[in-house]
């Protein structure tokens, strides 16, 4: 009673509770007064702060998590200053580039993969795109998550923090190069508008087939439409796979990650949300940043002490 520190559960002092308690409130603050405070964004430091105060094995799990909430609030937070600011915004250019390269002969012309399978679709198929695409980020997580729990810590953080640095090299290219997704051609053309809003594009018949505004409800929150290239959502499952082999997983694991992973690829141009361009560009970007990660920063003496001394905190 007569002590003026503040424990909110064992082993968690005054200093450290008032810091966290800050740092969550520092963050909506910003959020509502400069990028937009929406429910995800208390969603987010909630689940944080529920994880974090009320015992030493959620706290451990929430500072490992760490990689994957800066992923989420620097993503959002590109909308601070997007990336069609810094530099022109890519159409026609990349549609050509596309065309030339894996244009595909079609009444008497040529068009791209995207437009070939925005007039040549079926259910199956939509459902199929659906189902993959639905897996690019909560596969990467779970498997996160099962490095974690089994103990795998360093194979855990290697995973997580490679994960966030193929992002952040992504988000680079954002902004060096800011392009148009192949379904902006088809819809608005070539001139640039600006602000316009998020789209399903082929996803949309997936949300037909279930019933369900399960893309709609994604793709209402896209930071900048104008940033297909590189393809993320071609990197990330890739580097699930790579680290599913690495850390020894089954077979059986290893070739499911590996369709899914085709699957995704086959999904982003199928459903109009990337050019085979971006999908070529996403996989080496996450090739760059695991070699950049495992091959250059690891092999220096500040980044092993860090991750040494990380790696005992959680």
């Amino acid at each position: 009673m007569g002590s003026s520190k503040l424990h909110l559960c064992e082993g968690l002092s005054g200093r450290q509770t008032a810091t966290v308690l800050a740092a969550i409130a520092i963050y909506l603050v910003f959020q509502a007064t400069v990028v937009g405070l929406k429910p995800m964004h208390v969603v987010l430091a909630a689940a944080f702060a529920a994880l974090y105060f009320p015992h030493p094995a959620t706290r451990r799990l929430s500072i490992a998590l760490l990689p994957f909430v800066i992923f989420a609030v620097t993503y959002d937070w590109m909308r601070l200053y997007p990336n069609y600011q810094v530099n022109p915004i890519d159409i026609r250019g990349l549609h050509d580039a596309e065309l030339s390269l894996f244009g595909i002969s079609a009444g008497g012309g040529t068009i791209t993969p995207n437009e070939y399978f925005n007039l040549h679709h079926n259910a199956v198929a939509d459902f199929l795109a659906g189902c993959f695409y639905l897996c690019w980020v909560p596969v990467p997580v779970a498997f996160g998550l099962m490095l974690y729990l089994k103990g795998e810590k360093k194979m855990y953080l290697h995973f997580a923090v490679v994960f966030l640095l193929v992002n952040w090299l992504g988000f680079i290219g954002y902004y060096i190069h800011p392009a148009a997704p192949p379904w902006y051609v088809i819809n608005y053309g070539y001139e640039p508008i600006l602000n316009t809003p998020g789209n399903m594009a082929g996803l949309a018949r997936f949300d037909q087939l279930v019933g369900m505004p399960i893309f709609e409800s994604i793709y209402v929150n896209n930071a900048n439409i104008f940033a297909a290239l590189p393809s993320l959502h071609a990197a990330y499952m890739l580097i699930t796979t790579i680290y599913a082999a690495l850390s020894r997983r089954s077979i059986f694991v290893v070739a499911l990650f590996a369709c899914i992973t085709a699957g995704i690829w086959w999904t982003a141009v199928y459903s109009g949300h990337h050019y085979v361009i971006d999908v070529l560009l996403g996989i080496a970007t996450a090739i760059i940043g695991i070699l950049l990660f495992e091959k250059v920063l690891m092999r220096t003496a500040v980044c092993r002490r860090f991750f040494e001394y990380y790696e005992r905190n959680i």
